[in-house]
């Protein structure tokens, strides 16, 4: 028996299976709005037998997008596209999941197919928020230092977005705190200058992560998951390191978080990370084992036999696939099959289906 194809549950949630389609920006959306891109990219890897399907980043504020193109979640308007797109993924036994993002001081940059770095006003740039007035780097936007209205605007955001998010569907809900972006920043010392009750100590760091899934907790219904993604290293010293991702899942675990999405770097220009088949495995593995929360791992699986043995020598208790999953929109039904896992392919491709001898 195949370990991937055990389904899992989170609360109340129950996945067909252990592989997850990992948040991908797809930059094809205008005003936050999705559009048949979304659901044609989305729908295809749902009829591709993936157990959970992340949405990519959707911002939770219009500052909070990486680009202009970003999809998003600020105004209740982008619920009715995004209720279809659901609606269509659950039709095919999937679980539809969204990710609720604020890029920080990554914001306002060019799609990277339109340009590089800062996004000039003329056309459509804006003034992104930060925990310190850092720049990412040196042709990005210097960033405004949040204020403390501007840190509970962002938890507000957040708690909005998840109404909306509900609103649209949405069954599984995973806050974004890693790649840099917003809580990210707030995480690292390498990113957060503070003083105040924000910086400093690794519970000042924390705050502003743990006030947001304190906020969204308390509007998702008990029965509905909470994930959050992180970088459990910078990869540089005097970052954030594996052992305060340990401390900080255990932390989240206890205000209603159920996964741990770990994914590392994004929060310095210059890391020297040293990419490779699975590279980031080991850290999903350390956090699961040493704070007891379930967690996922990302980060260059491309196989099933890869995938398969994550899971089977409890490395993590879901694999997130993104790049695999652009190549190939039905890498679980393939799977399945390589790993000798029988699993209904849609009636409408049963034709198709290989055969056992």
């Amino acid at each position: 028996m195949s370990s991937l194809f055990d389904s899992f549950v989170l609360r109340g949630v129950t996945l067909k299976n252990r592989l997850v389609v990992s948040p991908m920006c797809e930059y094809s959306s205008t005003d936050g709005f999705a559009n048949d891109w979304h659901l044609v990219h989305l729908g295809s890897r749902a009829v591709g037998g993936a157990g959970l399907i992340l949405t990519e980043a959707a911002a939770v504020s219009p500052e909070g997008r990486i680009t202009p193109d970003d999809l998003g979640i600020w105004k209740d308007e982008h619920i009715d596209f995004l209720r279809r797109i659901t609606a269509f993924i659950a039709a095919q036994g999937t679980v539809p999941g969204i990710q609720l993002a604020h890029a920080g001081r990554k914001a306002s940059t060019y799609t990277s197919w339109k340009g590089h770095g800062a996004v000039a006003a003329a056309d459509g740039g804006w003034q992104p928020v930060a925990p310190s007035a850092l720049p990412f780097a040196d042709d990005y936007p210097t960033p405004g230092a949040l204020d403390a209205a501007g840190i509970q605007k962002v938890v507000a955001d957040f708690r909005a977005a998840t109404v909306r998010a509900l609103a649209a569907g949405f069954q599984v809900i995973e806050i974004h705190a890693a790649h840099g972006y917003l809580l990210h920043e707030f995480l690292s010392p390498l990113s957060n200058r503070r003083t105040d009750e924000y910086g400093g100590s690794f519970e000042n760091r924390i705050r502003l992560t743990v006030d947001v899934a304190r906020a969204v907790r308390e509007v998702l219904p008990a029965e509905l998951p909470l994930l959050v993604r992180i970088s459990a290293t910078d990869w540089t010293e005097g970052g954030w390191t594996v052992e305060e991702s340990v401390r900080l899942a255990q932390v989240l675990n206890n205000e209603g978080v159920d996964l741990i999405d770990a994914s590392t770097g994004g929060n310095v220009p210059d890391a020297k990370i040293p990419v490779a088949p699975g590279y980031q495995v080991q850290f999903a593995e350390r956090i699961r084992r040493e704070s007891g929360v379930p967690t996922g791992a990302v980060g260059l699986i491309t196989s099933p036999a890869q995938a398969e043995k994550i899971v089977a020598q409890g490395q993590a208790d879901l694999v997130l696939l993104a790049r695999e999953e652009l190549r190939n929109p039905y890498f679980p039904l393939h799977a399945a099959h390589a790993l000798g896992a029988d699993v209904a392919w849609p009636v409408q491709y049963e034709r198709a289906k290989p055969r056992r001898e």
